[in-house]
């Protein structure tokens, strides 16, 4: 599997397809220590060396249990990417209930919102005692969207400090958003951003902001979210998908069912063009995908892996369906 550089970190190198972790904290639903190790073990077979994880993924558990995955694997061989933002509390009276946002586990600690200097030592100091790792690859202010001023002015050159020490090797942030991820590329020195949702086949709002300010800055873009929460994910998305993890909307749906009779005109399906139509931009490093199950990290590498021709971008946006094609200027409204 091919594995681009980062153009500021040029020593650590993102594979073009990325292990996403939020399942393996048992998003939604329970996944087995046996699953999730499954699944990094088949991933890796691939040849994806990129993984992606957090401290809010379960409390703590993606990270104890992509830790213990990773355990036994060449450390050099591998880039770690984990989230500073969030902090855990314990929060033992708590603990006989369940998670409340998302995650299938104990409510054991609460997340605390703190983008301090002390914060984001305490939290990756946390992150290598829950992974047992040595260093952690990449480190990303997640989801900072109401914690502007504290995020780029002290968060920042907190992890700017620990980059230039050589405990984390790059920088930057992740967001489900890219305006804010924009400005982070404008206006501080992060190396690398990872974009959930907002560069996809069905929208491509990231191409006329972060996109082209990373491109000019030398930042990497780690796309996340390419299914747009499930809408995406299906040959043919059916009336109850998800978007934006709620229920889609009906005129969304309808846009890609459109997209895929596009699709298939080509021979190509849903989830193939929308694997293949975020790596034509010039900044994008990886694409993160979130997998549960050996068998969803199977399709995932197959749908990857097919060629797409170019020629369905230019017909996805004569038919209004396609506001960018791959890699250039926005082409306005569609």
């Amino acid at each position: 599997m091919m594995a681009r550089a980062l153009p500021r970190r040029p020593q650590l190198r993102l594979t073009e397809l990325g292990f996403g972790a939020a399942q393996g904290g048992n998003l939604y639903r329970t996944t087995t220590d046996e699953e999730f190790a499954s699944a990094v073990d088949a991933s890796w077979e691939a040849g994806v060396r990129y993984f992606d994880t957090a401290p809010h993924y379960g409390l703590g558990l993606s990270e104890r249990r992509l830790g213990a995955a990773l355990r036994q694997r060449p450390r050099d061989e591998y880039v770690v990417s984990t989230k500073v933002g969030r902090l855990l509390v314990p929060s033992p009276q708590d603990a006989h209930l369940r998670d409340s946002e998302g995650f299938d586990v104990p409510a054991t600690h609460r997340r605390v919102w703190d983008f301090s200097r002390d914060g984001v030592l305490r939290s990756i100091e946390a992150s290598l005692d829950r992974t047992g790792l040595d260093r952690i690859d990449v480190v990303y202010l997640h989801d900072p969207d109401d914690h502007w001023e504290q995020a780029a002015h002290v968060a920042v050159p907190a992890l700017v400090d620990l980059r230039d020490q050589g405990v984390v090797g790059a920088i930057g942030a992740g967001m489900n958003q890219s305006a804010m991820l924009a400005r982070f590329v404008r206006e501080t020195d992060v190396d690398v951003m990872m974009c959930a949702g907002r560069y996809t086949l069905l929208e491509q709002g990231a191409a006329a902001d972060l996109l082209p300010a990373a491109e000019s800055r030398g930042v990497g873009v780690v796309i996340a979210g390419v299914y747009n929460s499930g809408l995406l994910s299906r040959d043919r998305p059916p009336a109850d998908a998800v978007y934006n993890y709620e229920q889609a909307p009906a005129a969304l749906i309808e846009r890609a069912r459109r997209i895929a009779t596009v699709c298939e005109t080509f021979g190509v399906t849903l989830p193939q063009a929308a694997l293949a139509f975020v790596r034509q931009h010039p900044a994008v490093v990886s694409t993160v995908v979130g997998v549960r199950t050996e068998a969803q990290v199977t399709e995932t590498v197959r749908r990857s892996d097919v060629a797409v021709p170019e020629e369905l971008w230019d017909d996805l946006a004569a038919a209004g369906l396609l506001t960018v094609p791959p890699g250039r200027l926005p082409l306005g409204p569609a």
